[in-house]
């Protein structure tokens, strides 16, 4: 007779243990790992076939159609951008970001725009009373006759609600402050968070009626609770941006019904968040007279070019070691670039401190900002601007080559529709060529 004896296994991934530990030690997640059933005591049951409901037949692809899953516009271009043109009926839509980062302010305020055309619209809350939405509701203007409030934390409540309000789109903050009493455990633990997102998403799905769910990020800005929160769901959006600027992204991680690299930006002001369908003067500077060390580049934010505009400024160091102060630009890339310009061209870097900036706080990761770093460098050791007209692109090899990047043409297309005549890029073989074709 085999020797029966409980064991542990991960909810999430199937790992195995032969005793309790806090944390899975095959996909890292916390408090998933429970007591399985003893090997004597597991029954084998068979599913039995049935047959399907009336209207619910498997039927071939080419008689079916795509009419009732068309895309419905919010109301707000940019969010309409990033889910590929709307939200899709019966769709569930996972929103996460950082604390404070506007997600709220931004879901009422689509909430708000979509109650407008007089859609019913359900919008629920855990974490704030239904008075302290509307005092937010009254400073952004979200005031609608259609727009319904509810503060729950019960998840057979909700459901209620639904039932009742009959909405077109419900809103629920946050996924992890709701519970049900048919599952133990506290709200927001991995048990919880699965029930309550299965149940919304057959409410979806049964009723035809797209669900946003936000979600809480942990301490790396991943969406918390289990893996499977973000498998069930149909679209996974992230809000992110600094606190420190008012400059705020919305990106797509998962898309079922549309692109998964489109970005939607938009500015937190003092009325709310409003959406910025054209950021170029968000991130360039408009000094009248031309000031040295700065130059004009575009980077790619997904399928969307970006015109950002980079600072240097070189000054005599004071101390033995000099500075090297970045501020949304890669440290390591500009002291690549730094170490190229010295070596490949004599300038003379290794007595200097150097800053390197953007402007408007946008952060620039790609290698095709290497160019206008190292002209901007330039420019400000030599003291002498850059025209106003000029914007360049370009990957810096450590030989000194200037190399081509992704997305060239488009980069050029919207530099010229920005204004830039004089465009520096994998033109110039060599970054003399760019440095002569700049003027300096």
């Amino acid at each position: 007779m085999a020797k029966t004896s409980s064991a542990f296994s991960c909810t999430e991934c199937g790992w195995q243990a032969s005793k309790w530990v806090g944390r899975c030690g095959e996909c890292q997640q916390w408090g998933t790992v429970v007591e399985r059933a003893r090997e004597g005591a597991t029954i084998a049951r068979t599913t039995r076939a049935v047959q399907p409901a009336a209207g619910r037949e498997a039927r071939p692809i080419t008689e079916l159609t795509g009419d009732s899953v068309r895309h419905q516009a919010t109301g707000i271009g940019e969010l309409d951008r990033v889910l590929g043109g709307g939200v899709v009926p019966g769709a569930a839509i996972l929103f996460s970001g950082e604390p404070g980062v506007g997600k709220s302010t931004l879901l009422l305020d689509t909430a708000a725009r979509t109650a407008a055309t007089g859609a019913r619209i359900l919008y629920v809350s855990g974490e704030e009373s239904t008075g302290q939405i509307r005092m937010r509701a009254e400073r952004t203007g979200a005031m609608h006759d259609t727009l319904f409030l509810a503060s729950e934390t019960d998840l057979a409540t909700v459901l209620g609600h639904i039932e009742s309000v009959n909405p077109v789109l419900v809103i629920i903050d946050s996924v992890q402050t709701l519970a049900s009493d048919q599952i133990e455990g506290a709200a927001g633990g991995p048990a919880q968070v699965r029930e309550v997102a299965a149940a919304l998403i057959r409410v979806a799905k049964g009723r035809g009626t797209p669900v946003i769910l936000v979600g809480h990020v942990t301490k790396d800005g991943s969406v918390a609770g289990p893996r499977l929160l973000e498998h069930l769901v149909d679209v996974v959006c992230h809000f992110e941006g600094d606190r420190q600027t008012s400059l705020r992204f919305l990106r797509t991680l998962k898309n079922r019904f549309g692109p998964t690299d489109e970005v939607g930006c938009f500015e937190m002001t003092g009325d709310g968040i409003q959406e910025v369908p054209d950021p170029s003067g968000l991130f360039l500077s408009r000094a009248g007279v031309p000031v040295s060390g700065t130059c004009a580049t575009v980077a790619m934010e997904g399928r969307r070019a970006l015109p950002v505009e980079v600072q240097a400024l070189v000054a005599k160091s004071a101390t033995p070691n000099p500075r090297r102060v970045t501020s949304g630009v890669d440290p390591s890339r500009v002291a690549m670039i730094l170490a190229v310009l010295e070596r490949r061209m004599g300038a003379r870097l290794h007595d200097q401190d150097v800053y390197v900036s953007t402007v408007g706080g946008v952060k620039l990761g790609e290698p095709a900002a290497d160019l206008a770093i190292a002209l901007a460098v330039l420019s400000a050791v030599t003291d002498r601007p850059l025209p106003h007209d000029l914007a360049a692109f370009g990957e810096i090899s450590l030989a000194g080559e200037v190399r081509p990047v992704a997305s060239g043409v488009q980069r050029a297309q919207e530099a010229t529709r920005l204004g830039y005549v004089r465009l520096i890029d994998a033109g110039a073989e060599t970054l003399q060529q760019a440095r002569t074709g700049a003027g300096l």
